[in-house]
């Protein structure tokens, strides 16, 4: 039976941590048919989120702790996903602001075989999504200027709530340079030029007011992030990378259309 990763990247969140990680066990335990591993994704914390982790990890079975020296949610992200043996790969907020209930169809998308990725959009049903105006106009905003310099067809690039065929982690993770909160908008945009089938789930989401998302300097990130990607395929950089083929395989093609 398949078996599902589920990625928690944090960084000094001890007390999110100490109330969110046994809710989503239970939900997960009750809910899930196949076998799952939550990996608490430590990032460098300096409070006592890395104790109360391994301490989950001892009491709740299928629990496992990852620990980094170093800060960045991408880089913890794809240290989880590299050293997971699981099918399907995924990652969400400590937070929990996406409602668990958009789980399960998360994963069947990819284990029923119709798609290579899944992310969960705040956009598509916007009477779903919670949240204060000015992240409300920096989100939108950002969705234009990536679908301006892209032409990408998903609606929603920075919702922590997203998976991934293992297959399709192994082929593109290697591509992606960013460490940080831009991790997953380079997944994506890469994912869907080079060929991958992504699902694009509508999710109820409330809006966290202790987010620790620091915004404007995060868009600064990720507008340089955007940058360095337009170069490199105007440069040809992924032009041997690969594109999906008609099952869930990434593999690598020779002058395949990779460019935005």
């Amino acid at each position: 039976m398949a078996q599902v990763n589920v990625t928690i990247p944090v960084y000094n969140e001890e007390a999110r941590l100490k109330s969110s990680l046994p809710r989503l066990h239970r939900f997960l335990s009750d809910q899930c048919r196949g076998p799952v591993e939550i990996v608490i994704a430590d990032n460098a914390s300096t409070d006592r989120t890395l104790e109360m982790a391994r301490s989950f990890s001892k009491t709740l079975p299928g629990v496992r702790v990852l620990h980094l020296e170093e800060k960045g949610r991408g880089r913890a992200v794809k240290r989880a996903w590299s050293e997971s043996t699981a099918d399907v790969l995924s990652y969400m907020d400590v937070d929990l602001s996406t409602d668990l209930g958009a789980f399960p169809p998360l994963i069947e998308a990819l284990l029923g075989g119709g798609y290579d990725m899944a992310v969960g959009s705040r956009q598509l049903k916007p009477a779903m999504t919670t949240r204060g105006l000015k992240r409300e106009i920096i989100s939108r905003g950002y969705m234009r200027l990536v679908k301006a310099l892209f032409r990408v067809k998903f609606s929603d690039a920075q919702c922590g709530f997203k998976a991934i065929r293992r297959d399709a982690a192994k082929a593109l993770l290697p591509l992606v340079e960013d460490n940080g909160w831009f991790m997953d908008t380079e997944l994506l945009i890469l994912g869907e030029k080079l060929g991958c089938r992504i699902l694009d789930l509508p999710v109820r989401w409330v809006d966290d007011p202790d987010s620790r998302v620091k915004l404007w300097s995060t868009a600064i990130g990720d507008l340089k992030g955007l940058i360095r990607l337009r170069r490199n395929f105007a440069s040809g950089k992924y032009s041997t990378a690969g594109g999906a083929n008609s099952r869930h395989e990434l593999s690598a093609k020779t002058g395949t259309s990779a460019a935005p």
